[in-house]
């Protein structure tokens, strides 16, 4: 198989274990629709479209209802992209967004919501609808909430990029980039010297005014070298705040959280690896030396990462010219399964380091 092949194997996989990983509110098509609505248990079903700002504004507020009904087996609560899915929105005279509607046990003639768009008001309803009593549940956030008394200690710590939205609760653009900001944090939870952090300045107006924000939401970054600030001016969508943040802190993240190919490399050890790789055995020896020697100058990430080109180099040096590739294959093996994001990106970080040394 193919390197390409096997990457598009892995990527495959990956979005796999992430669909189960966030399988609260159940995704439905054209084809699984019918299978899991009008069944042996009712179903709260969202009709939704990706570019709708009343429904990033839902967002939040029905992630908070599926995390609540997780584990209930008498109701299913869904949602449908009705951009890629026009035939069942249109089947159920869905003509605007959100459309919300309930779907008894065993039926397909739905009811309309019309209630307040509320994860409290929701639950309400679907407790009626279903004749459950679940109560709302706390759906884990990933964001730094910011105050008067943890502000200096983290976003001023000079060993850290901090990334801080400045919202009123009041803020109708603040609830649209809830989600997506939620999401930046979640891609970027792994990485210990980048916080995302926000600060509700309604109830914070000193500081909001201390960094000059006038209105919401505002966003500044707060880099290692500047705690000054800078405003972010980029774009608001997940892949804009991904770039920036790469960037800016020379970190390698997709949106989903996952390490990209380009991940722990280091442009400095790229020339010796190539002669390393092509050198004879009493060459490579002096070449491991001075790889050691270069890793022994880098600092932050970079000599973490260095660490693993020594120990990369070293052991192509006693098992052998195939130990890259083999290693490779072994760690595409593991990366294929279920494993912690910890490990994950521990075997990445490996993977993509060895790959200079089987090139």
């Amino acid at each position: 198989m193919s390197r390409s092949s096997i990457c598009f194997t892995l990527a495959t996989l990956t979005l796999f274990f992430l669909s189960l990983a966030v399988a609260d509110v159940v995704v439905l098509t054209e084809d699984s629709f019918e299978k899991e609505v009008g069944q042996d248990r009712g179903a709260l079903v969202e009709f939704y479209a990706p570019w709708c700002g009343h429904c990033k504004k839902l967002a939040p507020e029905y992630e908070k209802l599926g995390a609540s009904f997780k584990k209930s087996k008498s109701v299913l609560i869904g949602k449908v992209d009705c951009d890629e899915h026009k035939g069942v929105c249109s089947k159920y005279g869905v003509s605007g967004y959100p459309t919300i509607q309930w779907f008894p046990k065993g039926s397909l003639e739905p009811k309309k919501y019309e209630g307040a768009r509320t994860a409290i008001a929701l639950i309400e309803y679907v407790n009626l609808e279903g004749g459950t009593n679940v109560k709302i549940a706390a759906v884990p956030s990933s964001v730094v909430v910011l105050n008067s008394d943890n502000f200096d200690d983290i976003v001023l710590d000079d060993k850290k990029d901090v990334l801080v939205e400045f919202y009123a609760p009041w803020c109708g653009h603040c609830k649209s980039l809830a989600p997506t900001y939620e999401s930046v944090a979640a891609a970027f939870k792994n990485e210990e010297d980048v916080v995302i952090a926000n600060l509700d300045a309604d109830n914070h107006k000193d500081l909001a005014e201390k960094y000059g924000v006038s209105g919401y939401p505002t966003l500044k970054f707060f880099p290692k070298n500047n705690k000054g600030g800078e405003d972010y001016e980029v774009g608001r969508d997940l892949d804009s705040f991904v770039s920036f943040i790469n960037e800016k802190c020379g970190t390698s993240r997709d949106g989903k959280g996952q390490l990209t190919s380009n991940a722990g490399l280091i442009a400095e050890l790229e020339s010796l690896v190539k002669e390393f790789v092509s050198a004879g055995n009493d060459e490579k020896k002096a070449l491991y030396a001075k790889i050691e020697e270069e890793v022994g100058k880098l600092t932050g990430s970079s000599a973490r990462y260095g660490k693993i080109y020594v120990k990369a180099a070293k052991s192509c040096l006693s098992k052998g010219g195939d130990y890259a590739k083999n290693e490779i294959q072994r760690l595409e093996r593991i990366l294929a399964k279920s494993i912690s994001p910890s490990k994950a990106d521990e075997f990445t970080l490996k993977k993509n380091i060895l790959s200079a040394f089987a090139a």
